[in-house]
């Protein structure tokens, strides 16, 4: 099964990552999406889930957690916004204490901990937005409920230079 992982995309998805994450199993989005993002997801993978981060509108059809059962465990998506960065690891593990694995977005900074439990994984941005070490994703591979985690990251897009 290969689920991937995105977030923060600001209403911009990096067409490197569209078109890497075409056709997955599950497409994860966990928050800070944009005007249209979604409609572009749901043309790349079936089923896709979205969860809402503190820039989507109060009234988007997302909701602000989501909890999903996959083979070996479940995985749990929030954006993190809720909770300051010194404490927000620790909290998100807390409230989702009995998942495999915990992805959230919210400072566009990629994160791969897999040493405790839950495992807690941030995606960094999908989109051109504060994409630090270039736009990615995380793709989740499920083999007989074993877990494998692997980044995509690719290179950052260069500044436009102003027209003289």
């Amino acid at each position: 099964m290969r689920i991937d992982l995105i977030a923060d995309t600001h209403g911009r998805l990096d067409p490197r990552i569209a078109e890497a994450v075409a056709g997955a199993d599950l497409l994860v989005h966990a928050g800070d999406v944009g005007a249209g993002i979604d409609e572009q997801l749901a043309a790349l993978a079936d089923p896709v889930i979205i969860v809402a981060g503190n820039n989507d509108p109060a009234d988007c059809p997302w909701p602000v957690e989501q909890v999903v059962d996959l083979p070996g465990g479940r995985l749990a998506i929030m954006h993190g916004h809720q909770w300051p960065a010194r404490t927000r690891h620790r909290r998100l593990c807390e409230r989702f204490h009995d998942a495999r694995a915990v992805v959230c977005g919210h400072s566009h900074r990629r994160v791969i901990e897999t040493d405790g439990q839950p495992w807690l994984l941030n995606p960094g941005a999908a989109g051109r937005t504060r994409a630090y070490g270039g736009p990615g994703f995380l793709r989740l591979t499920i083999i007989d409920e074993r877990w494998q985690i692997e980044p995509h990251v690719f290179e950052p897009w260069r500044a436009r230079r102003p027209r003289r």
